[in-house]
């Protein structure tokens, strides 16, 4: 990183000279806030048709020269209604600024870090201000993007520390990653899950949650919301071009704070602290205990009593007077003395402790006349809901500038982030997951008898010992450690040879490292002799770029911009591996503590993509204007054939209410926008060739390695994936931009996927990479905004409304291949098949008449011989409903979020149900369960159906109709509607701190994910999902997700 720095601040260029006014004066204002009067720091002012300007300093001063016969000033601010004055004679302009609620004169970040007025753009965009991802400040930023914005879906996959998040923009358009790239201050970062990046990560997968059993998060989640000014959402191929095959599936870009010039030294501090609970749990029935056939009488837990082995809760009634030998039972000359058979209601929620999350930050900003500099420091500690996990962050940024002549100008951000973990919780159906657990823990169970779980001597305690561990034991002794450390950031150099013409150098890095450790402590019930394992991974991207830059109005009405650049990406990964399967001595967590045999293994990759593009825009009377692009990229995974792919765009913007004089009382804005573009997408690296690598010895004796080819066959003759965008929008404003909407029809068609597709086993193989297979992503997009009442005493209230409403279709795979399995689970699968949308969920159903009616034999509902679609995960549509009421210096606001569609297996549900601990068990617990359905009197040749009459147990009944081997009892409904945030701030009036150092003191109470207004789904949050991957529509196992409570205080220190 130092040398790429070196590199970029010793090539800058020398200076020009500037002119300077041959007669001047000085003049002098002050600029306040329309709202409460405060002072204005760093506000743009600029004597219009210059460059000459300044900004006012920290009371809102300002002090510049302009010609004798004066001129008109431009005041100009992010979020502030732009104001032009007339100087005349004046020594003095004072003014007054209001905040932007026009859209189209917004200014987005767009492509490359730039900047462009909004009203010029020719595609959708959406961005989010600071303030608004910290009104319910969320661990993981990428979660506070839930219900805000337009076709962005948003999936948490459990609510335990670190986990991960998976986003989506539009829909699924590949086999492979459908995440977006994200892009912080024009530098592209990771969002790889932290797991395992192995050569077993297939084509179809994406990035996932590791492949040891452990949710430890995603990249983006390093972000720091206090160190974020805004995010923008470019939202498909059409905005998101010039980033090439990485900006396919849209771009989230990351504009971060910076010092503002004249603003003085200035410090910020933010404290908050958020409480969680789980946000749903199921409804267990509290009737019935743990047992088979209403028989149970503990001995070992083994199988030695009477159903004491079993773990499910088809036992005797409790709460009746019964006393029966139970785990914790005391033990009289060996034997073990009955006690009270009685319910524990809430044995699982009293597990769940009160997850806690201190964030604490300080930011010290300043600047003069030169230059600015923000330092920032944020600390944030996370208790998890579940015992004994954690995780710790620890954040620094800097982000600083320095115009070292009129001309030249250099900026830098570096931010370093550490992460550490004790322990975090497991994941999936494993012992060392104790969600997993609770799906058959007995009703009688009393979890505070387990907190002791082992006595002086090392002996296990346990309410079962075939099957599971205590889950205080698993917590406290098998531990999931974590250690990170990324460091990220750029360093540019620009050169303005004249008022038209500029130049930017760029570098970028992203570096980060972290040790994954787990231990698993003699006595598991899996691993008896105790285990330790070491991950130790690496990742760097380096990305450096240039781009030349011409802006020039060409007559009053035409303005031409052009832009040519360059960028080189390389891209390294590395990962080595270490697992000691059985201890020498237990509790020495060492590899070199191994009694076997290590098992070994090491990974590398290197990838790079070298890139040319050019970019214009032809802007005519400032109201209509045509942009067009083109890149280039080389790409090192795709053979030397097929390895260069061009894409182009292009897109026209036209407001017609400026160009045809429509302004009126009632139209404020009319737009028109609509484009067209292309992108391509290179592979990952390994695909082009089969590769050697070593494997476990199969010999016992001499442990000689061996060596294997994968079972997949390479390719050299892939091609680039393609994606073909057509967009159309209209952004209007009304009533004085009271109203405000943007209406995006888009239609985008991804060719030439690159998957792996099934050869004969002749071959050697069992699978080949080829080029194949379309998906189809047509949508709308409606944002609303619309500010109802404003009044004179300061009341004013604002809602904005989104909807998004995505049509997926897989058109085609390969001739052949009726589908493709992006993942199993179980009897499941998740699966692409054409004319389906993306995600169909198989497995097996219900045997059924002719008439639809479910066939039983001997009473117990017979299962399918064949798997069927029984649902999808793509929703129908999505939407959020965002309120914010001021008055005075208090801010009220709440978010709903909406989910409508799409399907979710459940296995909570069905091992639940299984197991009977579900509240839905207790129908038929004493009389017997009459199926509902038909039984077939006949033969299998000529079948004669008639209603079913026979009685079984509802434990024989619950076990046919759930279990992993039958899904389609236990698909639900996917749809949510959620209030998903709420906030009550107060910022204390400037006036009332008086010469106190204090400034801008706000207190907020906030709360997040607190209430399912609706679901269709049982026992389980709607929303998680089982992996960021492109498996979904799979619940199990995974933490429940939070309900948060925060409290909030912040001020300036001036």
């Amino acid at each position: 990183m130092k040398r790429i720095l070196l590199v970029c601040l010793t090539a800058m260029f020398a200076l020009a000279s500037s002119a300077v006014w041959a007669q001047e004066r000085t003049v002098t204002g002050r600029i306040t806030s329309a709202e409460d009067g405060s002072p204005l720091p760093g506000v743009n002012v600029v004597l219009k048709g210059t460059t000459n300007g300044t900004v006012t300093d920290v009371s809102g001063a300002y002090t510049l020269k302009v010609p004798a016969e004066g001129g008109v000033l431009i005041f100009t601010f992010i979020g502030l209604t732009s104001q032009e004055m007339e100087i005349g004679n004046r020594a003095s302009v004072d003014v007054a600024m209001t905040q932007d609620t026009q859209q189209l004169s917004e200014v987005v970040v767009t492509a490359l870090g730039e900047q462009a007025s909004k009203k010029s753009i020719g595609y959708a965009v959406q961005d989010i201000k600071s303030d608004e991802l910290l009104k319910a400040r969320e661990a993981n930023v990428v979660n506070s993007l839930s219900g805000k914005i337009a076709g962005v879906q948003i999936t948490n996959s459990s609510g335990s520390v670190g986990a991960s998040s998976r986003i989506v923009i539009r829909g699924s358009n590949s086999f492979g990653n459908n995440q977006p790239l994200f892009v912080v201050d024009g530098v592209p970062i990771s969002n790889e899950g932290f797991g395992s990046i192995g050569p077993s990560t297939t084509v179809g997968t994406g990035t996932g949650t590791g492949t040891d059993g452990v949710n430890r998060g995603n990249a983006a989640a390093d972000l720091n919301p206090d160190d974020i000014e805004s995010i923008t959402v470019l939202k498909g191929p059409n905005a998101a071009a010039l980033y090439g095959s990485r900006g396919a599936n849209g771009v989230i870009i990351v504009k971060t704070k910076s010092g503002k010039r004249g603003a003085g030294l200035g410090i910020q501090v933010n404290s908050s602290v958020t409480f969680d609970k789980p946000f749903r749990l199921p409804d267990y029935q509290n009737s019935y205990g743990q047992g088979s056939g209403g028989i149970f009488s503990f001995e070992d837990g083994a199988g030695g009593g009477l159903n004491d082995g079993t773990d499910e809760s088809w036992g005797p009634r409790l709460d009746v007077g019964t006393s029966l030998p139970q785990f914790n039972s005391p033990v009289v000359d060996g034997v073990r003395q009955p006690t009270p058979w009685v319910s524990h209601p809430d044995n699982i929620k009293d597990f769940f402790e009160t997850g806690k999350t201190v964030v604490n930050s300080v930011s010290i900003s300043g600047g003069g006349d030169k230059g600015a500099v923000r330092l920032s420091y944020t600390r944030q500690s996370q208790d998890g809901m579940i015992p004994n996990t954690d995780q710790d962050k620890n954040t620094v940024a800097i982000n600083a500038n320095l115009s070292v002549t009129e001309k030249f100008n250099i900026s830098a951000s570096a931010n370093f982030v550490n992460t550490h973990s004790d322990n975090l919780p497991g994941y999936g159906y494993s012992g060392q997951n104790v969600m997993q657990q609770f799906v058959w823990f007995g009703r009688q169970v009393d979890i505070a008898e387990l907190k002791n779980y082992q006595n002086a001597a090392g002996e296990k305690y346990s309410w079962n010992y075939n099957y599971h561990n205590n889950p205080y034991f698993t917590l406290n002794e098998n531990l999931n450690g974590m250690d990170r450390n990324r460091v990220y950031g750029n360093v540019k150099a620009q050169y303005r040879f004249n008022d038209w013409l500029s130049v930017f150098v760029r570098t970028g890095t992203d570096y980060y490292s972290y040790l994954n450790t787990g231990r698993i402590a003699a006595g598991d019930i899996d691993n008896p002799q105790g285990e330790y394992s070491e991950t130790s991974n690496t990742f760097s991207e380096v990305n450096s770029d240039f781009l030349l830059s011409f802006n020039k109005s060409l007559s009053d009405d035409i303005v031409l911009s052009l832009n040519a650049g360059g960028n080189r990406m390389t891209q390294r990964k590395h990962q080595i591996t270490g697992n000691a399967d059985e201890l020498a001595v237990p509790g020495i967590y060492t590899l070199g503590n191994s009694k076997v045999a290590l098992r070994t293994s090491s990974y590398e990759n290197t990838k790079r993509i070298n890139s040319l593009y050019f970019s214009g825009q032809i802007g005519f009377r400032d109201a209509l204007f045509l942009d067009f692009s083109g890149r280039n990229d080389w790409s090192s995974t795709l053979p030397d054939g097929n390895n260069s792919y061009f894409y182009p765009a292009a897109n026209v913007s036209v407001v017609i209410s400026e160009l045809a004089g429509l302004q009126s009382n009632v139209l404020t804005s009319l737009k028109v926008r609509g484009g067209f573009a292309q992108v391509g997408s290179d592979t990952d690296p390994f695909r082009l060739l089969n590769y050697v690598t070593f494997g476990d010895s199969w010999n016992a004796g001499t442990k000689l390695p061996n060596l294997f080819v994968d079972n997949t066959l390479s390719n050299p003759d892939l091609e680039p994936q393609r994606t073909n965008s057509l967009e159309f929008g209209v952004d209007a404003s009304l009533f004085n931009n009271k109203v405000r909407a943007e209406l995006t029809y888009y239609n985008q068609k991804t060719t030439k996927q690159l998957i792996a597709v099934p050869v004969s086993s002749s071959s050697g193989y069992l699978e080949k990479y080829i080029n194949a297979g379309e998906i189809s992503n047509k949508g709308v997009e409606l944002t609303l905004g619309v500010t109802p009442l404003s009044t004179a005493s300061g009341f004013q209230w604002d809602f904005t409304v989104n909807f998004a409403k995505n049509v997926n279709q897989v058109v085609e795979l390969y001739p052949g291949v009726e589908q493709y399995v992006l993942g199993t689970y179980w009897s499941m699968q998740v699966a692409a098949v054409p004319g389906q949308r993306f995600g169909t969920l198989y497995g097996y159903g219900f045997e059924r008449d002719p008439q639809g009616r479910i066939i039983h034999e001997s009473g117990l509902p017979v299962t399918s011989t064949t798997p069927k679609a029984l649902g999808n995960y793509t929703p129908d549509w999505t939407g959020g409903f965002n309120n914010q009421f001021s008055y005075k210096g208090i801010l009220l606001s709440f978010l709903i979020d909406v989910k409508r569609g799409g399907d979710v297996y459940s296995m909570t549900t069905a091992w639940g149900r299984y197991a009977g601990i579900l509240e839905e068990t207790l129908k038929g617990r004493e009389a017997g369960i009459v199926g509902d359905g038909v039984m077939n009197v006949g033969s299998a040749e000529t079948p004669e159906y008639v209603t079913n009459n026979i009685v079984v147990t509802a434990e024989d009944y619950n076990k046919a109709a759930f279990s992993n081997t039958i899904t389609e009892s236990s698909i639900f409904d996917a749809s949510y509607v959620k209030l998903r945030e709420v906030r009550l701030g107060y910022t204390v009036p400037n006036s009332l701190l008086g010469k106190l150092p204090i400034r801008d003191v706000t207190f907020a109470v906030t709360g997040r994910n607190l209430a399912l207004l609706y679901s269709k789904i049982p026992h389980v949050d709607p929303e998680t999902s089982f992996s960021n991957t492109n498996v979904q529509g799979l619940e199990f196992g995974q933490s429940p997700s939070a309900r948060s409570i925060g409290f909030n205080i912040g001020f300036k220190l001036q």
